[in-house]
């Protein structure tokens, strides 16, 4: 038997959680076409690969990215590829760019997901030849596509096509029959075309771009029961998945979300909803977060909570972070985005005295845990500062409280100030106890979104290299079969998509580790311009060596942090239907 490529003496894992082994395997084509225990002939094979003393695994699939714009004009997603993820997945948090207009999708993109609106609006005027699902996905096709795509359709995105923005986006406006009957239509459609599911929103401090409806909340957010029901029930037949972000300031909405996955009288729904699991600002929230998955899916539900496996750290230029939408003052610092207008308000001593009563408020659930004292400064034109938290700063110019230390800073420097601050997932104890957790997901990347905000394309190196380095300690937390298995066939099977698996006849997308170089490398912090924004500066990771080599549909395109010319120039991913195998 002939080979285009032979991979040699790894230890190979196969995706489902069973026990690995060194093993050779060929590929031919797409497809894996042996796995053996014996080195398979290479004789005429043009590409023979050394993998001893490596692992070789599925490509790992990112469930949570917002990649709808970069990928319609740069489809080699080389930040997710060059790390081991061969799949990943559109449409989270109610957005996509499947109905929507231009200037619409730019305006529902920019703010919430940091993605500068004007380049959302470009990229569209220049690309967007679909009116729907089966042609968004034709035209994907047509792409060189780097990795494999899923995709869910955004509540927000029908919901403002369908209604216009502005009605989408009114309280006291309901849609039509005709218009709910559209969305219906227009889901109804997406899942015929081979779409995962349905994205929706209720997370309050996700705000509008633009001006027409600038600072309202996201259309998915004004839906009553009765439209949430309609969709569910379409979903519920289909045996397709909800994907939500609950308002978790409220109970009602959190419970609903949760609940709506049961299945009495009704069949149930699979249900998966957003968490930043192990809050700075409530340590107690993850025994809720367990207790409730836990409760539900044993009462038959199929719930669960996607989970970044990795300290939640964030940074921030100035006073641009999603998180300040939380709160009262915050959200109307970022309302304006005139930079005269926004100074004048940071200035204003009634406006700081709103901000520190909003800060020093410390009951009520929250994603930030406003404490300036546990928010580094790590550039600023005054090299005084840096190094130094707000707090501390504050308390160097003669006990000035945090919030005005931070606007001070703000007011002079500007976008130059660059701070960080880590939200959640902060205690490795609880990192291990969710890695073994049924009722959790691993994902959540967001990659493509909050450019200059925070960086987990990495993410699945990361939660590796700690299950290994607890294995090797003799501490193991899980086996690594199983570590692999969450990010790989245990998330392909759930949303019902062809990929994560390595056996013989499944396709060939699949990376080459070298464990020995899961190091400290993965935490560092580096910066690359993204061409697509007007080459605005992203945070990226680079921990190059530990990624040897990466094959998408058999080709190889990508290892040892170089891309091969193959990958955004041909295509090696294709679109995962789901259902379809």
């Amino acid at each position: 038997m002939s080979y285009d490529t032979i991979i040699h003496g790894g230890r190979w894992f196969d995706g489902t959680g069973a026990p690995s082994a060194i093993r050779h395997l060929g590929l031919r084509g797409d497809r894996v076409v042996a796995v053996s225990e014996t080195p398979l002939d290479d004789t005429g094979c043009p590409e023979v690969v050394d993998a001893r003393g490596k692992w070789v695994l599925p490509g790992m699939i990112d469930i949570h990215t917002h990649y709808d714009i970069e990928v319609l004009k740069t489809p080699a997603l080389s930040e997710s590829v060059r790390h081991g993820i061969t799949t990943v997945l559109l449409g989270s948090c109610s957005l996509s760019t499947v109905h929507i207009d231009p200037t619409g999708a730019g305006d529902i993109f920019g703010r919430v997901e940091a993605i500068p609106r004007h380049h959302v609006i470009d990229t569209l005027d220049d690309t967007k030849t679909w009116n729907s699902a089966g042609e968004y996905i034709t035209a994907l096709e047509r792409l060189p596509l780097g990795p494999n795509i899923a995709a869910m359709l955004g509540h927000s995105d029908i919901r403002a096509a369908r209604m216009g923005l502005d009605r989408a986006t009114r309280k006291e406006v309901r849609p039509t029959r005709a218009e709910l009957a559209d969305m219906e239509a227009a889901l109804s459609a997406a899942l015929d075309a081979g779409f995962v599911g349905m994205s929706a929103q209720q997370l309050l401090f996700d705000k509008v771009d633009g001006e027409t409806c600038r600072s309202r909340t996201l259309p998915s957010t004004y839906a009553k029961a009765r439209e949430r029901r309609r969709l569910n029930a379409i979903l519920r037949r289909r045996g397709r998945v909800l994907q939500g972000g609950p308002d978790i300031t409220s109970p009602r909405s959190l419970g609903a979300m949760i609940f709506s996955s049961l299945g009495i009288g009704r069949k149930r729904l699979k249900t998966t909803l957003l968490s930043a699991a192990d809050i700075k600002a409530n340590p107690f929230a993850v025994v809720l977060i367990g207790t409730l998955a836990r409760l539900v899916n044993g009462l038959g539900a199929n719930f669960r909570w996607q989970h970044l496996p990795v300290p939640f750290e964030v940074y921030a230029d100035g006073i641009d972070l999603v998180i300040f939408e939380e709160f009262g003052s915050g959200a109307a610092a970022l309302h304006l985005a005139d930079r005269v207008e926004r100074d004048a308000l940071l200035a204003d001593e009634s406006y700081r005295r709103r901000f520190r009563k909003d800060y020093d408020a410390k009951f009520g659930l929250r994603v930030w845990h406003r404490d300036f004292f546990d928010a580094e400064i790590v550039g600023c034109p005054d090299e005084t500062v840096i190094g130094k938290t707000f707090g501390q700063v504050g308390a160097d110019r003669g006990g000035v409280h945090p919030v005005d230390a931070f606007l001070d800073l703000v007011l002079e420097h500007g976008t130059t100030l660059r701070w960080r601050t880590t939200i959640s997932n902060h205690r490795p104890e609880i990192l291990d106890r969710f890695a073994a957790h049924p009722g959790i997901q691993l994902g959540f990347s967001d990659a493509g979104a909050h450019l200059r905000n925070m960086a987990f394309y990495n993410f699945g190196l990361r939660f590796l290299r700690r299950m290994y380095q607890a294995e090797q300690a003799g501490r193991a937390v899980i086996p690594l079969e199983r570590a692999v298995h969450r990010l790989t066939g245990e998330l392909a099977d759930w949303y019902d998509i062809d990929a994560g698996h390595l056996r013989v006849g499944d396709r060939a997308d699949l990376a080459i580790v070298d464990p020995a170089r899961l190091d400290d490398s993965l935490d560092g912090y580096a910066e690359s311009p993204v061409a697509q924004y007007g080459d605005l500066s992203r945070m990226v990771n680079r921990n190059d060596a530990a990624v040897t080599a990466v094959y998408i549909g058999g080709r190889f395109v990508f290892g040892s942090g170089s891309a091969d010319p193959v990958l955004g120039t041909e295509r090696t991913g294709r679109f995962l239907r789901a259902g379809r195998h």
